[in-house]
């Protein structure tokens, strides 16, 4: 005979739960840790599904079932590397990085328009020095350049703020970069800047006229940027019209709904799609989400929305409970950054959203976009490690390491 829970057990296991998870929430390294558990779980998906959704492209065109699963690995330890240097950056060496890492990618973007820049996809927003190894994509760097300059100017005039004249650098230098991006014909990223931008204001208390003026803008110039371009107008109106034009501009986002709606609840399988066998285009770039859905089923796509759900809230964590107005910034800006390039994405694939180009962070292929992902969750972690109680916590373990290693060299003298 079966044995129900009654109402107050039921209640006292729940609120013993959250108790628990309240408590593991307030240990002095909480944030750290989110940051990091969510950012591997992600990378090492990333990985694997590269891996999955390339296998048949690449064996096909490259004789190596595995060529870009190796190139997204190197990419990936490159990107551990430069975090790893973040991560060990205080929010003053933040500071001092900020104007070179402006220009870098200033300079960088500019050569895009040079006899170095690569057109790929109609958008020439890739610079190559020599082999195809040695090829970047400028704007996922001046993501990570705009949040340091950007947190460094609004730290230096963070009483200022309600004067609209002071803004007026910050808004000069942001603007050149999207509009650097803009004539690349990459309306997708420049419209993640956009949102990374007005995140950042809002956080940092922008009074609401400006932002208002500073969104009326930004939507004006997309509406126009579309209006303008034959390409985009298609893209809009396959979006409106799903059923026209199946082997067309409707053939990538049918298939990735073919793709979601035969993984069922529990997938197919690892490495079992069948819209990767060259229905799907973009499998392993910026559609990899259905491939996700297809192979891992409605249970794997969960579980990725609530990585990055976690990542979010961790970033916007640690920002508010910093004491660093320089990390404070930096903080909400990889949050905002996170939050809406996967939104972004994953709206194209589930379509939601006329296909923008965008790709899904950490787990798209993409050199430059996962060096610069990981490069901004060693930005996270370093201003994780600047909370108060993380500082005193890492200290006290720092302390306590010496005293050991000390220890151990008096017991061997």
């Amino acid at each position: 005979m079966a044995v129900l829970a009654s109402p107050r057990t039921v209640g006292t296991s729940s609120g013993h739960a959250k108790g628990l998870l309240r408590h593991a929430l307030d240990t002095p390294l909480a944030s750290l840790y989110l940051v990091l558990t969510a950012t591997g779980l992600l990378t090492g998906l990333g990985v694997l599904m590269v891996l999955s959704a390339s296998s048949v492209y690449a064996e096909v065109n490259y004789g190596d079932p595995y060529y870009f699963a190796k190139r997204q690995i190197m990419f990936l330890v490159l990107g551990i590397g430069l975090a790893w240097l973040l991560s060990r950056a205080s929010p003053r060496m933040l500071r001092k990085m900020a104007w070179p890492a402006l220009v870098i990618s200033l300079l960088l973007l500019m050569l895009t328009f040079t006899p170095l820049g690569v057109t790929v996809n109609g958008n020439r927003n890739w610079v190559q020095f020599g082999s195809s190894w040695t090829r970047l994509q400028p704007s996922e760097f001046a993501k990570l350049a705009l949040l340091v300059w950007g947190a460094d100017q609004l730290t230096r005039k963070e009483k200022l703020l309600d004067r609209t004249k002071e803004l007026v650098p910050y808004l000069m230098f942001t603007s050149l970069i999207v509009g650097l991006v803009v004539l690349q014909g990459d309306l997708g990223t420049s419209m993640v800047l956009v949102a990374i931008i007005g995140f950042v204001l809002f956080a940092a208390g922008i009074p609401l006229r400006v932002l208002a003026a500073i969104a009326g803008l930004a939507l004006t110039v997309v509406l126009g940027l579309v209006l303008a371009s034959p390409n985009r107008m298609r893209r809009v109106f396959g979006f409106l019209n799903p059923t026209a034009d199946s082997e067309g501009v409707n053939a990538q986002s049918l298939r990735a709904m073919y793709a979601l709606a035969s993984g069922g609840w529990w997938g197919v399988g690892l490495g079992q799609s069948k819209q990767k066998w060259g229905m799907l285009v973009e499998a392993h770039n910026d559609f990899i989400f259905a491939v996700i859905g297809e192979e891992l089923g409605l249970v794997g796509v969960v579980a990725v929305i609530l990585l990055f759900a976690v990542l979010v809230y961790a970033a916007f964590r640690v920002a508010s409970r910093s004491d660093s107005t320089m990390c404070r910034h930096v903080a909400t800006g990889v949050g905002a950054w996170m939050m809406f390039q996967s939104a972004l994405n994953m709206g194209v694939v589930l379509r939601l959203l006329p296909v923008l180009g965008v790709p899904l962070p950490f787990l798209s292929y993409g050199g430059s976009s996962l060096m610069a992902n990981v490069a901004a969750v060693g930005l996270l972690v370093s201003c994780a490690r600047q909370e108060p109680g993380a500082r005193k916590a890492l200290a006290r373990r720092h302390t306590a390491a010496r005293a050991r290693v000390t220890a151990v060299v008096d017991r061997r003298g």
